[in-house]
Parts: structure tokens; C-alpha cells; sequence
């Protein structure tokens, strides 16, 4: 599959992975639609992105994921926009684990991922006047190994993986044209790594010494493993695992 001349949406793009998830995209010639709840900071990417792939190729909305009416607002603005849609990348995540923070997260780092599954392959399959497609859902290593600092996380995470195996299994998706598949990085160079040291995991402490100990990625590293898995047509159901000692691993069931 070649994104040349296709259409995406990523969620969460204005900043870390999801930045590099974009820019990998239009590097390679397709046109982006991005959301992020940050307006401030999507407006900045936007005006760079605009300055190098062209304003017509890269858009920007301001959205949260747990909003239907936003999210359904953003994948219409990128269908009559660019005529098609083709690629999604569920990306937006946050951590949180203590107070109202845990709630928060399940809404967005699976709630959220759900309702934008559902929404792009509404708009993808092929009986429904889509051209078929492709999702990523962008999980973590946290979601499938015990996260003592992060259960919460780590509870979301697993969640959106088992979700996108069950839809990947069913056969009316696949017959629709629709491709879906789960990356999950362990520590990368974002927000939501920094935020740790600020409390948003359980005994902060011992969370920077795991850091530590398994090491940070760069968002363009971790951004070629996504590449891998929108454009390899071979690709449905499968989870990508990526880390700084162990590089690129495809989980087998």
C-alpha cells in the first residue's frame, strides 16, 4: 500500500508521537488531517507542516476524542476536505492514575480510541461508498505487561489492544476493505513520558528508575514501525512491539 495520494486523520497530532506519525505521512505524500486538544500548540505544527508539505496537504481541527460531536465534526472536515479517507491513527493518550485522572484516561486512551475506530470505518468500507482502509491504534508495551507504576494506563492499553484483535478477527471488516492493527512502543521521547517526573504515575520514583532501565526511543524511530504496519497490506490484527534494546517485534498468538 502506497500513501501516495491518500487521505489521513491522526488524533492527538500536534506533538510528540503523533507529530511524527503525520510527518512520516506527508513525507511520503499523503494529506493529513490532525486533531489535538491543545489548539495553541496544533496551530504551531499546523503552520510548520503548512510551511513544508503545503497548505492544501495538512489540516488541523481542534478536537477531544471522548466528544462524538467533535470527533464526528473532524472526519467529515477530512472527507470534504480531501475528497477521501483511507488512514487513521488513534494516537491521543494521556496518563493519569490518582484522582479524577484515572477516569480520564480510560475515556481517552480507550473510549476515545473506540469511538474514532467506529467513525473511520463508517467512512472507509466499502459498502458504504468508502475505498477502504487502514487503522492503527497506537497501544503500548504497558498494555501487555503489568505496569506496577501505571495499572490504570496499562488497563486502557490492553483494552484498545484486545479491541482491535476482535474487530481484526472479524470477517465482515476485512471483506469491507478494512485494515486494523495495534502498535505498541515502550518509552519514547514525548510529553507523556516527561510528565511522569510530575506525578502522574504511581511512586514516581520507581517509574523514572524503570524508564531508565528500559530506555527512550525517538518519536521518528518509533514512527517508522507505524509506517510499517499502514503500509504492509499483509497487516490486519497484527501488534507491533517496539523498544530502544529490542528494536521491532511482531507478537505471534
Amino acid at each position: 500500500m502506497k500513501v501516495d495520494g491518500l487521505a489521513a486523520l491522526v488524533t492527538g497530532g500536534a506533538q510528540g508521537l503523533g507529530k511524527a506519525f503525520t510527518e512520516i505521512l506527508l513525507k511520503n505524500g499523503a494529506k493529513v488531517l490532525f486533531t489535538d486538544i491543545d489548539e495553541k500548540i496544533g496551530k504551531s505544527t499546523l503552520a510548520q507542516y503548512q510551511k513544508l508539505y503545503g497548505q492544501n496537504n495538512v489540516l488541523f481541527i481542534q478536537a477531544d476524542v471522548t466528544s462524538q460531536e467533535q470527533m464526528e465534526e473532524s472526519f467529515q472536515l477530512a472527507k470534504t476536505s480531501f475528497g477521501r479517507l483511507d488512514i487513521l491513527c488513534n494516537n491521543a493518550g494521556i496518563g493519569g492514575e490518582s484522582g479524577d485522572a484515572w477516569e480520564k484516561s480510560i475515556d481517552i486512551n480507550l473510549k476515545g480510541s473506540i469511538r474514532c475506530c467506529r467513525l473511520a470505518m463508517e467512512y472507509m468500507r466499502r459498502d458504504k461508498g468508502g475505498q477502504g482502509g487502514v487503522i492503527v491504534n497506537i497501544a503500548s508495551m504497558g498494555g501487555l505487561k503489568p505496569q506496577p507504576y501505571g495499572p490504570v494506563y496499562s488497563a486502557g492499553k490492553a483494552g484498545l489492544i484486545m479491541y482491535t484483535r476482535s474487530v481484526a478477527a472479524n470477517p465482515e471488516f476485512l471483506a469491507c476493505g478494512v485494515r486494523i492493527s495495534t502498535l505498541c512502543p515502550a518509552f519514547a521521547d514525548t510529553q507523556l513520558v516527561a510528565n511522569v517526573s510530575k506525578g502522574t504515575c504511581l511512586n514516581t520514583e520507581k517509574a523514572l528508575e524503570q524508564i531508565k532501565a528500559v530506555g527512550v526511543m525517538t518519536v521518528e524511530y518509533v514512527a517508522e514501525g507505524f509506517y510499517e504496519l499502514v503500509t504492509d497490506d499483509s497487516k490486519n490484527g497484527a501488534v507491533l512491539t517496539m523498544s530502544k534494546h529490542t528494536g521491532k517485534k511482531y507478537l505471534e498468538f
